[in-house]
């Protein structure tokens, strides 16, 4: 053997050595698994700390009210959660999980850019006056980057867990149930870091001509991030696990549905025999397998139809929770921290807690009892809401006006307001000047009047004092409320992940993965339906509106959970290997006799 070839197969045995030490050395982990959660980190940074200031961003920047943000930050939440099915299809069906997400990692790191360039206030401030001259043309920038985001991380998001999952061998079920709590907890790191620095980037102030909040760095460095982890993502492809994509399954999977309900629609008749589930009714068409993996979806599937309603609640922590707390005294992060306390606790605390009480936990139940605790979740918003009614500040109705007189003159003064307005007398304080609050249609104008006397002296003594306290609830009451629905996203959402994964056939997974996350879609789309035509004037009778509608709603589910059956996909495609085989055998038999047979004649 010549010299080179022995240095080569000695230096690729060193190096698969040294890759088994490092498995070694990661509890036994693929070390393809770490690229895979490094990139999750730096993506999820770069999408919450994008998300952290949106709707600071839609309200401040490009002046939109309160209702018209809301509604826009749930749109663009759903729409990143609708198009992960074209992420699963393309993954499934075309270029396979590592292809899909590199390329809409591209996509993806384009859209961050562009919102970024969108949101540089001095793009189209001409006149160097502080605003843009052409709002526009930044609304334009900043929906075509909305876009781009919501297609590259919506479809990478059924692809990167499914992929990760990949990684493991089917003796490996313990470790992978530990890698999707180790991926859950670096997307809750990834976004307790950024909705820590993106605010504050924001809170900086930049500009060319005139300084305003720094939104371009705000969303500038979730940009780079979403660089460095498709960056990360493509270093270790040499060391993934890749599975070939096995055609459009999802299509395959539709054909067979299809199918199923025609023929059956056609043989409804008493004289055609019942077949045990309505599926078979495709097995003239479409094979056994096949058959039986549809079942395993539409199980699954099926259960995921009251779950849009907890993430109807969960996301509302972006919208509705943070401007209550922009109407509330203090300044923290509550979830993320709570998160990345929780998911370890829970693990490691809690469920053997439970195990060794002999109490079967099931990834169903454990769901049941996320459902519930963001129910309740809702329930101390309403009671924190409550709190923060009673001390705003009123102001007035439609067509009426608010007038308040301060005389800070050592003196009594009479005010005359003109036309047909009353005449005011005024007490006298302790400053030199009489000072008016005008207040008409949420409009505060701010007079210094000088009616019947002047200033005494030469000089102008103005007396600072608010007419409007800040709040006096403290967002340390939010906290309740943020531990109820961490409690209840750990054991609901890192669980469903779990289930989702675990009762998948193998070449069905990411689209599994796609309706676990159209759920989430669904459930923002589910905000702007409740909250449009609830009509309540009341912030804290919409939060009790949608503790009740998932309180029903955890009901219905706990019901639904009771009568389905788990199954090991793994397992089930194992015996249709089997008996493939099997068949496969007793045909190549038959052949070889019938060939035998021919020799003899």
């Amino acid at each position: 053997m010549p010299c080179h070839f022995r240095l080569r197969i000695k230096s690729l045995l060193s190096l698969a050595c040294v890759v088994c030490y490092l498995q070694v050395l990661c509890f036994g982990f693929p070390l393809s698994i770490f690229f895979i959660v490094i990139n999750e980190f730096c993506e999820r940074f770069s999408y919450y700390g994008m998300k952290a200031v949106l709707i600071l961003y839609f309200k401040y920047f490009l002046h939109w009210e309160d209702n018209f943000s809301t509604a826009i930050y749930h749109t663009f939440v759903a729409l990143c959660y609708l198009t992960p099915i074209l992420g699963a299809i393309i993954a499934d069906s075309w270029l396979g999980k590592f292809k899909t997400i590199v390329y809409l990692s591209i996509v993806y790191t384009i859209g961050q850019t562009v919102l970024s360039v969108g949101s540089i206030n001095d793009l189209t401030d001409h006149n160097q006056d502080g605003s843009p001259d052409s709002v526009a043309l930044h609304i334009a920038l900043s929906m075509i980057g909305l876009i781009l985001i919501a297609l590259g991380t919506g479809g990478i998001k059924p692809c990167v867990s499914a992929f990760g999952g990949d990684q493991f061998e089917e003796d490996q079920e313990k470790q992978r149930r530990t890698f999707f709590s180790l991926f859950y907890l670096s997307i809750n790191a990834g976004s307790l870091l950024s909705t820590i620095v993106t605010p504050n980037l924001r809170a900086t102030e930049c500009g060319i001509h005139s300084k305003q909040r720094c939104y371009p760095l705000a969303f500038g460095v979730p940009a780079i991030l979403m660089a460095v982890a498709l960056v990360v993502f493509v270093i270790g492809s040499k060391m993934y696990k890749k599975v070939k994509p096995q055609g459009n399954i999802m299509l395959q999977v539709s054909k067979c549905v299809g199918f199923a309900i025609k023929n059956r629609f056609q043989h409804r008749s008493k004289e055609f025999p019942k077949r045990e589930h309505w599926l078979d009714w495709a097995s003239e068409k479409y094979d056994k397998q096949l058959i039986a993996q549809t079942k395993m979806v539409l199980k699954v599937l099926f259960l995921y139809i009251p779950l849009p309603m907890f993430w109807a609640l969960f996301d509302q922590q972006g919208s509705r929770w943070t401007l209550q707390a922009t109407a509330m005294n203090g300044d923290f992060i509550v979830n993320p921290i709570l998160i990345v306390i929780m998911v370890p606790v829970v693990d490691y605390l809690v469920y053997p807690l439970i195990k060794k009480c002999k109490i079967n936990f099931t990834p169903l139940r454990k769901m049941t009892v996320g459902m519930f605790l963001a129910s309740m979740a809702f329930v101390a918003a309403a009671l924190v809401q409550v709190q923060i009614d009673k001390t705003s500040p009123v102001f007035p109705a439609a067509e009426q006006t608010q007038v308040r007189l301060i005389n800070l003159g050592a003196a009594p003064a009479t005010v005359q307001f003109q036309p047909q307005l009353p005449t005011t007398d005024v007490a006298p304080n302790e400053a030199n000047c009489l000072e008016c609050l005008y207040c008409a249609h949420s409009l505060l104008l701010l007079l210094i009047c000088y009616f019947h006397f002047q200033c005494t002296g030469s000089h102008l003594n103005v007396t600072y004092f608010e007419d409007i306290a800040p709040n006096t609830v403290h967002m340390a009451w939010q906290i309740p409320q943020y531990f109820l629905l961490t409690c209840g996203e750990v054991v609901f959402s890192v669980t469903g992940l779990e289930f989702s994964y675990s009762q998948a056939p193998s070449n069905m997974k990411s689209v599994l993965q796609a309706g676990w996350l159209l759920t989430v879609a669904v459930g923002n789309i589910i905000v702007l339906i409740v909250a449009g035509a609830s009509k309540l004037d009341k912030q804290w009778a919409e939060y009790v509106l949608f503790a009740a509608l998932l309180l029903v709603v955890c009901i219905i589910f706990a019901i639904m959970a009771s009568f389905y059956t788990y199954v090991d996909p793994n397992e089930i495609e194992a015996q249709f290997s089997e008996e493939k085989k099997g068949e496969d055998k007793k045909d190549q038999d038959d052949n070889e006799k019938e060939a035998e047979a021919d020799s003899r004649m």
